[in-house]
């Protein structure tokens, strides 16, 4: 698989498999952590999700920047990998539920996010700047697109198993303290406290908490729930050692800058090669796909945010039962593993496809494999608003215990297997899009911009993700068919903005 890569790309996303491992062991937890612990409605805990994955993205333009400007890769991705460690560290200290005091509690999770968010910053966007330089070499040159699509599958290794751990560790908890895992519990909880419940919600309470005193049963449980969200952070931490280990170990082998005055004056005449004009263009083309692929982002990364919740709140969780013994393999952060799952499973057969395509001459170029990409995204989310419709999916507010709304009973509930083939399709789309955006980057950046601009594909996620809080509020606000179309919709401008762009793209990239 690795025949014909040069030798530092399988330690290059070793490392970030073990980063990512930790990420998307918060990431699957994180928005039903908010609103277990903190009773947050869904556009609140969606708010600062986006806010989250917005700092995550805008941060690696930070960090981007500090590596060209320090000339130091390397240690810059090294410091990265240490503060993030520190704030799931800050995450991971456990503290009462309910609360005593919700904004100071809930402003020391904020500080860990940024921790995190900010170390991120110093990591992702060099690492990959780094993998770039390693195909800038001739020999490797023409397997650029094929060596990323490999960087990234190797990410989603770590994210299959992260969320299953997750939520694994979190069940565990739970059970071991004489309780039972129920996604409808934690809001039930919250309205009994809060004393917002109606008669249906109460009477599910009621038989949800057996013959016990209700106050007492709705602040133990809520504190055993959110402990077992702590255990899961503290899983990130060990994974973020393993990466940290696999970095220290592996650094030589990757490519980096030597600030002796010979191989100093060998940069500078490479960028000497590329005259002012060349370099405009090549900026002006990457600002152009960074703007589109804000659509795309917003529209992809409410995996995490919507679609997780639809799987709370309307999807039949019981078909989805694993025991272990020692803990149960069920929720709804389970299908935060199915899209990095279909990523490592359907990364060899887009490979063998683009290879075909190459033998053939046919191969699309980057830019028309990303329009592609776009249009898949748009089918589905077409899958989602055609299932919800014609599940006559209802109102969020009908089924919210803190509304007034009583939860939908499992028969009540649609397959989970609209999840399943929607996250088939994002994932077929994304595999067209994120792994070959990157490498965009990496072909048309200007030498002395390769971190900047690294950073600033990032950074357009990061818009992208700012925005995700929209989804939050549409899908609590209209029908959720409706929903899942604005993102249709987004998906397809994205696509007729590539395709317009299409042939200013190929020529710039030749």
């Amino acid at each position: 698989m690795f025949k014909n890569h040069p030798k530092g790309l399988i330690s290059a996303a070793l490392a970030n498999m073990g980063e990512r491992f930790g990420f998307y062991t918060m990431m699957a937890i994180l928005v039903l952590f908010l609103e277990a612990k903190f009773g947050l409605a869904g556009k609140d805990s969606g708010l600062i999700y986006s806010i989250f994955y917005f700092s995550i993205y805008i941060l690696a333009f930070v960090g981007g920047i500090i590596a060209d400007k320090t000339r130091n890769y390397k240690g810059t991705i090294l410091v990265g990998l240490i503060i993030m460690a520190a704030g799931y560290l800050i995450l991971a200290i456990p503290t009462p539920t309910p609360v005593p005091n919700k904004t100071l509690y809930l402003i020391l999770t904020c500080v860990g996010l940024f921790t995190i968010a900010f170390g991120n910053g110093l990591f992702k966007g060099n690492l990959q700047a780094l993998v770039g330089k390693m195909y800038d070499n001739p020999e490797y040159s023409k397997m650029r697109d094929s060596g990323f699509s490999l960087f990234y599958m190797f990410i989603n290794v770590g994210a299959v198993f992260a969320p299953i751990i997750a939520v694994g560790v979190r069940n565990w908890w739970v059970v071991r303290n004489g309780f039972e895992y129920n996604a409808s519990l934690p809001s039930l909880c919250h309205g009994y406290i809060d004393g917002t419940l109606q008669p249906e919600a109460m009477a599910q309470f009621k038989t949800l908490a057996g013959n016990t005193d209700l106050m007492v049963f709705a602040k133990e449980y809520l504190n055993v729930f959110n402990a077992g969200f702590q255990w899961a952070f503290g899983v990130a931490i060990f994974a973020m050692l393993i990466s940290l280990a696999i970095y220290i170990v592996n650094k030589n082998k990757f490519p980096g800058v030597d600030k002796s005055a010979k191989k100093a004056q060998a940069y500078a005449s490479d960028e000497v090669k590329m005259d002012l004009k060349e370099v405009k263009q090549r900026m002006y083309a990457l600002f152009a796909v960074f703007g589109v692929v804000i659509f795309f982002w917003f529209s992809f990364h409410q995996n995490g945010l919507t679609l997780t919740k639809f799987a709370k709140d309307y999807t039949d969780l019981s078909q989805i039962h694993v025991d272990l013994g020692i803990t149960e393999i069920k929720g709804a952060e389970i299908f935060q593993s199915v899209n990095p799952l279909f990523v490592v499973l359907l990364t060899p057969v887009i490979m063998g496809l683009f290879g075909f395509l190459r033998s053939k001459g046919k191969e699309p170029s980057t830019p028309k494999k990303i329009a592609i990409g776009m249009f898949i995204a748009a089918l589905g989310f077409v899958v989602m608003a055609v299932g919800s419709y014609v599940s006559n999916v209802p109102l969020y507010s009908t089924i919210n215990p803190e509304t007034g709304g009583t939860p939908l009973l499992d028969i009540e509930r649609v397959s989970p297997f609209l999840l399943f083939g929607t996250y088939i399709i994002l994932t077929i789309a994304e595999l067209f899009i994120s792994p070959l955006g990157i490498s965009f980057v990496s072909k048309v950046a200007p030498p002395q911009y390769q971190g900047v601009m690294q950073g600033g594909w990032l950074g357009a996620t990061a818009i992208g993700n700012q925005l995700l809080f929209i989804g939050a509020i549409l899908y609590e606000r209209i029908p959720i068919w409706m929903t899942w179309s604005v993102f249709v919709v987004a998906c397809l401008i994205s696509m007729a903005t590539m395709m317009l762009m299409l042939k200013w793209l190929e020529r710039i990239t030749k």
